[in-house]
């Protein structure tokens, strides 16, 4: 992955800029959409390190991230306290409820906030917010969506893609980039 990403087209780079907020959904957007269950029913899931680190340097810039997922696995916890990811709704059918309670809570507006996501539970977020975000394996009505695919699958840098487009059009990602090669 390039440490500089491509020219930004004017209308998302003037989007990105705002964003003061990234809300990730997990299954299908940190991993790769694959579930695997024991036979005890613990769930287990696969997170790639590209979007750990792409998190943890957004933070960095002064962006807040949030995860807002219908399920409630035990390892997502684990992840989000990992990567400092303070805001964290688990076991959520209400998508949109939870998006409002949450711009509350970070005292963010809604054009202040990115969502990436991949199925229509994820479209009440997408069509509020404003920076809409997909992974490219997204179903159809999702990418119809999105202001922005990523090129990096869900699961393996989707995420951290996404968070370097937000930190180009901020003008932080050559320094974040330089404080590894200094």
């Amino acid at each position: 992955m390039s440490p500089i990403l491509p020219e930004l087209p004017e209308y998302l780079r003037r989007r990105a800029a705002e964003i003061k907020l990234l809300i990730m959904d997990v299954d299908g957007v940190l991993t790769d959409g694959r579930i695997f269950i024991r036979d005890n029913g613990e769930e287990i899931k696969a997170f790639h390190t590209l979007d750990g680190h792409g998190i943890k340097m957004l933070h960095q810039c002064g962006v807040q991230t949030a995860i807002i997922t219908g399920r409630d696995a035990p390892s997502v916890a684990v992840r989000a306290k990992q990567l400092g990811i303070r805001h964290y709704f688990k076991g959520i059918s209400d998508k949109r409820a939870a998006y409002a309670q949450l711009r509350e809570a970070a005292g963010v507006a809604e054009h202040e906030c990115a969502y990436i996501g991949d199925d229509v539970v994820d479209l009440p977020v997408m069509v509020r917010c404003g920076l809409p975000a997909a992974v490219p394996e997204a179903h159809e009505w999702v990418l119809q969506h999105a202001a922005y695919i990523t090129r990096r699958p869900a699961g393996a840098g989707a995420v951290r893609e996404l968070c370097e487009v937000i930190m180009q059009a901020k003008g932080y990602l050559k320094t974040a980039w330089e404080q590894y090669t200094e």
